[in-house]
């Protein structure tokens, strides 16, 4: 008979999914959503309703494997476990005798959203023989920054509260590819009359499903806020009493605000100003009003402090006073688990250098590999992540891995691009093979996952390997062999008081506990703010709008004129299921608008290239009104080796950091397009 076991989706997205998979015989054959899990509530998005056809890809890494082609040819025999234990452990001992422990660099990110097998035993490990720390800048380190330059905390509106916001604004979130189980609840709080209103670049699915879509030009979305304060304070519509008792800085915002008329706002944005002034006054008279804020404003050089800049807008319309009002951007600081115990950054002390490594920037992988010194980058373990498919500056990124004297060790799935530089490339579990604990940045629940399938071939937890290679390597720390429950008790033994009562016994039983918060959760109705004396931050140092160098209004601009944005693809998860022919040819079409497409002779279906000094990307055009004019938008992230001479879109995209937060400036890149010959 058929067996039901739970799971948890671990991709990374804020829903953060509760999983039922069927089980026969000791194979998955149907994989839905929880229906009691209270915001996934029965259904998966097209991804993970698919996971199984994942789980058993007739690609899937099964065996341990060595190079024995050029780097990056991906040509690899089979070896024993035994071998390949024996041959990291000896070549990293090496590099750290040679060149010092720091020559060793550990790169990751959230290949995997479960703590254990991405953020426990392997910091532990890296920790421990001093390698370099990885700052994982990629994705969302400069919007939280900015999030705690405000608010000191980050934390928002639970998904549930969102039925009932009477104006909801979508900005820079693609609800429907990115966070679909938000979706249900914003319909139905427009089914009891709220209005729904996307301002984005581009006209996604979830811009056309919207009462109105605003488009935005990339990078200016701190202007936008900026205009809209100005319109709130200029007509008197801020709530004085909440910024008197909960904030600091109002007056100095006020007086910034002041410069950004609407009319000013509209030439950088190209939202006009009787929109900007409209919107305004929406927003500050709706009550309650959300926003629901995502990652994408904040790739680009203005990242940070537009997020900053956003969340200011709920403090001075006092929006956090009701349910439903507010904000959200993350959830995830409300978690309150010991993750320094699980990461135990003072094994550091223990390692040959006696003290706290060396920081390296993620999104500046191609300058560590080809010219960081004291010491060099001599070997590389990649696990969770894929860099030469999604790492900026795409071209430097390959020529550094593709040196001959970086080892490379690729923990994976599939043969990606990163697997076929690696000269050791070991088999994964995927998240339904293992146990882990999972928070969420969408919503508030913890959830237990236990090996729902076994695993195949001789595919290993990161948990495991790590362990393997500590014995291997004769470290004798303890905590080094403890297994996934002592950790999970760890995690779970901060004292905070939001995991009151949740042990792991509960977990178990229970596979999803919302954390102990009063219901419902109102974060900032009476302050609770992160600042002195528990108030926002509304100070404006580095507040002041300057258009992107690489922008249609930036300095860089005279000679490559349009703006590439890379949002993502609705059936990808970053670059994980880059091997479907599917999803391939979805993210191997570039958006153009009309205008910019019958002034270069390009029609639809044509092939084309990007190019700028950086490199060149062959794509198909698509010509339609999904972009404004000047914007041209490429679905992120195809496979390079999938494409042309292996050069993905991230060849075109520069290693430039945000203004907060270290970041990568994904949508800040400057092309041009041209029909191809051929």
């Amino acid at each position: 008979m058929p067996e039901l076991r739970h799971s948890v989706c671990a991709l990374d997205c804020p829903d953060a999914c509760g999983l039922l998979v069927q089980v026969e015989d000791g194979r998955g054959t149907k994989l839905r959503g929880n229906p009691a899990h209270p915001v996934t509530r029965g259904f998966l998005c097209a991804k993970v309703t698919k996971y199984l056809d994942r789980e058993y890809a007739p690609g899937r890494l099964l065996y341990p494997q060595k190079r024995v082609g050029a780097k990056g040819e991906g040509k690899f025999t089979r070896i024993s476990w035994d071998e390949v234990l024996d041959t990291i452990a000896e070549r990293l001992q090496r590099v750290a005798q040679e060149w010092g422990p720091e020559a060793v660099l550990p790169y990751s990110y959230a290949g995997s959203m479960g703590l254990l097998n991405a953020n426990g035993m392997d910091r532990r490990f890296f920790h421990r023989i001093g390698a370099s720390r990885l700052d994982r800048t990629i994705c969302a380190s400069a919007g939280s920054a900015g999030l705690m330059a405000t608010q000191g905390f980050r934390m928002g509106v639970a998904p549930e509260d969102f039925v009932h916001s009477r104006l909801i604004i979508a900005w820079g979130a693609n609800v429907l590819t990115t966070n679909v189980h938000l979706w249900p609840f914003i319909v139905e709080a427009r089914r009891a009359g709220a209005k729904f209103i996307v301002i984005d670049p581009h006209r996604n699915r979830t811009a056309a499903a919207a009462d109105e879509h605003l488009f935005i030009h990339p990078g200016s979305d701190k202007a936008l806020a900026l205009g809209l304060l100005h319109v709130i304070f200029r007509d008197g519509l801020e709530d004085a009493d909440y910024l008197s008792r909960y904030a600091t800085g109002a007056d100095e915002l006020r007086e910034l605000a002041g410069e950004y008329t609407p009319e000013r706002v509209a030439e950088w944005t190209g939202i006009p100003a009787e929109r900007v002034e409209t919107l305004a006054r929406e927003y500050a008279n709706t009550r309650p009003a959300v926003i629901r804020l995502n990652y994408g404003v904040q790739r680009n050089p203005n990242g940070g402090t537009a997020v900053q800049t956003i969340a200011m807008l709920p403090v001075v319309t006092g929006a956090w006073r009701e349910r439903g009002g507010g904000m959200q951007l993350s959830t995830s600081q409300a978690f309150g688990l010991d993750r320094a115990s699980l990461e135990m950054p003072g094994l550091q002390k223990k390692s040959a250098l006696g003290r706290e490594a060396r920081i390296v920037n993620m999104s500046q992988l191609g300058h560590a590999l080809t010219e960081l010194d004291s010491p060099p980058v001599k070997a590389m373990v990649v696990y969770c992540s894929n860099p030469a498919a999604v790492a900026p500056d795409q071209g430097r990124v390959q020529k550094g891995m593709a040196r001959e004297d970086l080892f490379t060790v690729v923990l994976e799935q599939f043969q990606n691009d990163t697997a076929d530089y690696a000269d050791i490339l070991l088999p994964s579990t995927t998240f339904l093979e293992h146990t882990d604990l999972y928070t969420a940045y969408g919503h508030y629940y913890l959830q237990l996952a236990r090996p729902a399938l076994p695993a195949p071939g001789e595919c290993k937890s990161n948990v495991e390997v790590f362990k393997l290679l500590a014995r291997r390597m004769g470290l004798d720390d303890s905590c080094l062999y403890e297994s996934e429950d002592e950790m999970i008790r760890t995690l779970l033994g901060s004292g905070h008081p939001y995991l009151a009562g949740i042990t792991l016994e509960r977990l178990e039983e229970e596979h999803h506990v919302r954390l102990t918060l009063p219901d419902p959760f109102l974060p900032f109705a009476e302050g609770g703010f992160g600042g002195p004396e528990g108030r926002a931050q509304l100070g404006t140092a580095g507040l002041a709008y300057v258009p992107p160098p690489e922008s249609r209004l930036g300095a860089e601009r005279s000679v490559y004129p349009l703006e590439l944005i890379s949002p993502k693809a609705h059936d990808a998860m970053n670059s994980t299921f880059g091997y479907q022919d599917g999803l391939d040819a979805e993210t191997a079409v570039a958006w153009l608008h009309a205008e910019d497409a019958a002034a270069r002779g390009i029609g639809n279906g044509d092939a084309v290239r990007l190019f700028n000094d950086r490199g060149e990307v062959r794509a198909t055009a698509a010509v339609d009104a999904k972009t404004a004019p000047g914007v041209v938008a490429v679905p992120a992230v195809r496979w390079p080796r999938r494409s042309a001479n292996r050069a993905g879109l991230n060849t075109l995209i520069s290693d430039r950091l945000t203004d907060l937060g270290g970041g990568a400036t994904f949508y800040s890149c400057l092309i041009q397009v041209e029909r191809c010959a051929d």
